[in-house]
């Protein structure tokens, strides 16, 4: 099968191109699990992500946001221990307040969706070459985001963030998925 030029062929990261990245979702708890995960990303590969990723879910409360909201900075030095995750104390303290920061928003869904009006941004990349690391859109995000508390939020990782929770789809058109994913409308 055909994949996007970004995807190796470690089994970890084929599963995530052909089953998540870039499939619109709405869904409260995938979205702020990628926010979580991309701010544990920053400066780091994603596939280092994706192989931590099943410790975080385990370690961050199955990335509720209620629960970790209300982790304590003792939670937070035994995280520090778990060679599991990326042990990054600035990265903790950011998914808890990121998490205190969500539960006061009325839409978090409503509100993250709205930086590309609604509905995902179908894009005809045809090289890997044409994929930008920074677009308006999560640059505008980034900004909204960093105003309202949030913490490791740059441009890139709003960027990365937009791919990945299918709010841009930018599997190139020589991939297999490229079909499917252009046509496919937000899911709940």
């Amino acid at each position: 099968m055909p994949r996007c030029a970004w995807c190796s062929d470690d089994p970890l990261y084929i599963d995530y191109h052909d089953s998540e990245w870039g499939v619109p979702t709405r869904n409260p708890q995938v979205l702020f699990e990628f926010l979580v995960l991309e701010g544990a990303q920053a400066g780091l590969s994603w596939i280092t992500v994706l192989r931590k990723r099943e410790r975080y879910r385990q370690v961050l409360f199955g990335f509720d946001p209620t629960r970790l909201a209300q982790m304590t900075d003792a939670e937070i030095d035994e995280r520090m221990l778990d060679a599991g995750i990326i042990r990054n104390r600035r990265k903790l303290e950011a998914a808890r307040r990121n998490a205190q920061l969500w539960l006061e928003l009325d839409d978090p869904v409503g509100w993250l969706w709205s930086f590309v009006g609604g509905e995902p941004k179908v894009n005809h990349f045809e090289s890997i070459n044409q994929v930008p690391a920074v677009t308006a859109e999560a640059e505008a995000m980034s900004r909204a985001l960093k105003k309202a508390g949030f913490g490791f939020v740059g441009p890139t990782i709003c960027y990365a963030y937009m791919q990945a929770c299918g709010m841009v789809m930018d599997h190139t058109t020589d991939c297999d998925r490229y079909p499917a994913l252009a046509r496919v409308p937000a899911s709940t």
